[in-house]
């Protein structure tokens, strides 16, 4: 595989709604600090030179608020547009609206404002050696197994355990080889895009980039106190 450097195109998906954070709005319209999640996970991709284009996947109920949130002020966005009901319908929505070309692709949670430049960075690079890479970090809880009965089952070793971040990055054609081989499947079910690689393509390796503590999805109410809390540090280090 070849590519010009820098060419990457960078999707925020932003599908979900807010109800574990007791909201009427989606989570990702949630200012902080006078400006949305979903602004500043814009922004972030949007400052990286290895992207060239950027894409937001919105619920489809609340696209024609977050067009007017973004503006124009963003040169590298191609527009706002619906997602699916799930992470892999709204994925499959993506592959619909990209062309054919094969180029690398970076899924980012539209709910993890901090990304990191250095994490684009390494994810793009990466991409120059694999198909496909993944954003994680080591684990510092012991993490048990279960079975239905909530009883613990098995503890893996922790050294060799990871937590999943994003971005997640491909080449195109691979995810699309990927989403072709899930749609055989009546039973087609994954919480994320590496896990449909990992599944359905299980001889493509799938790199780790080290990601970031800073790297938080929020997702709980305790979540947008940490996230206060890291603007304010950031606000401190100017």
């Amino acid at each position: 595989m070849s590519l010009r450097s820098g060419e990457a195109i960078g999707v925020i998906l932003a599908g979900g709604t807010g109800t574990r954070l007791g909201l009427d709005i989606p989570k990702q319209l949630v200012r902080l600090d006078g400006t949305t999640i979903l602004e500043r996970s814009v922004a972030a991709m949007h400052a990286c030179p290895e992207v060239d284009e950027v894409y937001v996947m919105m619920a489809a109920d609340w696209v024609r608020p977050a067009r007017e949130e973004l503006g124009d002020g963003y040169a590298k966005l191609r527009g706002v547009f619906p997602g699916g009901m799930t992470r892999n319908q709204t994925t499959e929505r993506v592959l619909g609206l990209l062309g054919p070309e094969d180029r690398k692709i970076l899924l980012h949670d539209a709910v993890r404002p901090f990304l990191s430049r250095r994490i684009v960075r390494d994810c793009v690079a990466a991409l120059d050696a694999n198909a496909a890479v993944d954003v994680a970090i080591a684990s510092a809880d012991t993490i048990v197994e279960v079975d239905s009965d909530n009883r613990i089952v098995a503890m893996p070793d922790r050294s060799r355990l990871r937590r999943g971040q994003t971005p997640q990055g491909f080449w195109l054609s691979v995810l699309r080889q990927a989403y072709r081989a899930a749609a055989k499947d009546p039973e087609f079910w994954a919480t994320d895009d590496c896990g449909v690689v990992h599944r359905y393509l299980p001889d493509v390796p799938i790199a780790v980039v080290e990601g970031s503590e800073r790297n938080m999805k929020v997702t709980h109410a305790t979540d947008l106190v940490v996230a206060a809390a890291l603007l304010r540090d950031d606000e401190g280090e100017r």
